[in-house]
């Protein structure tokens, strides 16, 4: 095991603005580690990061398979992260969920295969809130003292801890025996003769008995392993909404089936039973938003989840990956976010969001810091990677979110996603390596990366209920990329091939850059309808390129999504001489990704150039 002394110094030296192989740069930047501009989000499956066993059999137990605990995420992993660019460590799959496991020694409910996700279940069906998944903890009986210690572990070096919270739907059989005193359990007072009321937590289905969905392609819970509580029945009587508001007693196959829709006081004729923001909230700040809801009659999930919310908090986390927030009426998250900020102005809080005619009113009156960019720049992205989509297509998207850009989330993995690596989408990491650039330096939004996305994971194993292309998160299963970097707890990367490596530090320096480069979180200049224009010939439309800027901090970025080499003399419009206030002359130029400090800027008059060589798949980000 490595001293910590040495730990530290690596740590320290990465969090600079490109990691100790690029000392050269500017003194003020060097003089700047400290500083985190922007967020970087790395995702664990907590279950799998520090899972060892390599058996992976399909519907394997966790005897079988093996199972990641708290524990496993030492300090020397956290160190490691730390150096990668991290910020900010999101814990997926810590609340208690429901699973295929017998702990009721500890007081805990067995939960029945029939309505549970694969053997280890889905960490977006949760049991009880007040407490975590007890698969994750040495001791069960103390499994809350050891998750207390993976936050303490990850605030002392320098890292924040999200978790999720899921505020529109719950297990079939969710059950909290952690609940602090005097906190009521969802649904323990509800009137299930009703399909409705304010104060219901759920919607309900009188008279009707829920019955267990037909199963389809071949499906059987636990793979076919007998059970005995798989027997095609669970009793739930009245029946429930299901978590992605199917109304019938017998939900689809492909429906959420294994969760229930809570009921945030929106009757199922749309009438809204809480009070609503006027438009004049948008401009307004936290504390008028915390007042608005002082005093006034709120529906009681809206309560109950502020209870979990603040419970979380003053445990010591320090924000929230919001599950499926759009499901969720955009007043609750005034209410509920403005209560969070108060505690802790601090706490990141992040929206999953699908919907960009929404996002507005998500960030402005649901007081959001950031929302996923999935449907404009992740499918835009994916679409040039996989060849189908132009560059052409990104311009639009920046100048349309301008006004939010801070607000947003990009990414090009996570674990609803299909792997990079998979047949399913690029099949080779490096293939994607430009879109990861624009990613991460197009705006001034935050960046996020899934476990083993930096070294090439192609989630190729049939876990079970989870398949081949995204790494399963209802299953006990390795992930063998992962672990030869994992290299049996040393997290050294030293099981990596020589490429795993390379992709590694690629994705290191290029994150270091994303979290504390000054340019990256001022203007934007594009450089690419300017170029399509002035120069159609050389530049097309799988090449993009653009300038951010910030007082004296210049960053030109310009990336190759095509498997051909690109040699183009590079324009700066006259905008970028403008805006840049650049007179003529050479400015020599430097290339961050490589330390290639033989490039220069060519400025005269009113524009400018700079002669590039782009390989295969290369990308350039150019401080001049």
């Amino acid at each position: 095991m490595r001293q910590q002394s040495a730990i530290f110094a690596l740590a320290v030296c990465f969090s600079l603005i490109q990691g100790c192989n690029t000392s050269e740069r500017s003194d003020e930047m060097a003089n700047n580690d400290t500083v985190i501009q922007r967020p970087v989000i790395y995702q664990i499956m907590t279950r799998l990061f520090g899972n060892k066993v390599t058996n992976n059999k399909p519907w394997g137990t966790k005897e079988e398979n093996g199972v990641g605990k708290f524990n496993d995420i030492t300090i020397e992993a956290l160190m490691e992260l730390k150096a990668l660019g991290a910020t900010h460590i999101w814990y997926t799959g810590v609340p208690h969920h429901a699973l295929v496991g017998d702990y009721t020694q500890y007081g805990i409910s067995n939960d029945d295969p029939d309505v549970v996700k694969g053997r280890a279940g889905s960490p977006y069906a949760v049991k009880d809130y007040y407490n975590v998944n007890p698969d994750l903890a040495v001791d069960v009986s103390q499994r809350l003292e050891e998750f207390k210690a993976l936050v303490d572990r990850t605030h002392s070096v320098g890292l924040m801890v999200i978790i999720d919270l899921v505020p529109n739907h719950v297990a079939r059989r969710y059950n909290s025996i952690s609940r602090p005193p005097g906190v009521r359990d969802l649904g323990e007072e509800d009137d299930a003769s009703v399909e409705f009321h304010v104060d219901n937590n759920f919607y309900y289905i009188p008279g009707k008995p829920f019955q267990v969905p037909e199963w389809k392609d071949g499906y059987k819970p636990l793979g076919g392993d007998p059970h005995p509580l798989a027997d095609g029945f669970f009793d739930e009587n009245p029946a429930k909404w299901t978590g992605n508001g199917s109304r019938s007693p017998r939900p689809d196959f492909y429906d959420w089936y294994e969760t229930v829709k809570l009921n945030y006081g929106i009757d199922p004729d749309g009438t809204r039973h809480f009070s609503e923001l006027s438009s004049d909230f948008r401009k307004k700040d936290i504390k008028a938003h915390f007042e608005f809801w002082k005093g006034k009659k709120v529906p009681d999930t809206w309560v109950k989840f502020r209870q979990i919310a603040e419970f979380w908090i003053d445990f010591g986390v320090d924000g929230f990956r919001y599950d499926m927030a759009e499901m969720v009426p955009v007043e609750f998250w005034s209410y509920l976010n403005s209560a969070i900020k108060l505690k802790n102005p601090k706490a990141l809080l992040v929206a999953e969001i699908y919907n960009p005619e929404i996002y507005r009113d998500y960030i402005q009156l649901g007081k959001m810091d950031l929302l996923y960019d999935k449907v404009e720049m992740y499918d835009t992205l994916r679409s040039i990677v996989e060849g189908r989509g132009s560059a052409d297509h990104i311009p639009a998207i920046v100048e349309r979110n301008a006004d939010i850009q801070t607000r947003l989330l990009h990414f090009l993995e996570n674990h609803d996603e299909q792997r990079i690596a998979s047949p399913a989408f690029a099949g080779d990491p490096t293939k994607a390596l430009p879109a990861m650039v624009v990613s991460a330096t197009v705006d001034a939004g935050a960046t996020m990366i899934y476990f083993g996305q930096e070294v090439g994971e192609p989630a190729a194993e049939d876990a079970g209920f989870g398949k081949p292309t995204r790494t399963s998160i209802f299953d006990y299963i390795g992930v063998p990329a992962h672990q030869r970097w994992m290299n049996n707890g040393k997290f050294d990367g030293g099981g990596l091939s020589p490429s795993e490596k390379q992709l590694r530090n690629f994705y290191k320096t290029l994150l270091n850059i994303a979290r504390s480069h000054p340019a990256l979180t001022g203007g934007f200049i594009d450089l690419h309808l300017y170029n399509r224009a002035e120069n159609p010939i050389e530049y097309h439309d799988k090449v993009y390129s653009y300038i951010r800027h910030k007082g004296l901090k210049r960053l030109l970025i310009a990336v190759n999504f095509s498997d051909k080499a690109s040699k183009l003399a590079l324009r700066l419009s006259p905008e970028a001489i403008r805006t840049l206030r650049l007179s003529a002359g050479r400015y020599p130029a430097k290339d961050l990704l490589t330390n290639d400090d033989q490039l220069t800027v060519d400025v005269d008059g009113q524009t400018g150039r700079i002669l590039l060589h782009l390989e295969a798949f290369q990308s350039m980000i150019i401080e001049f």
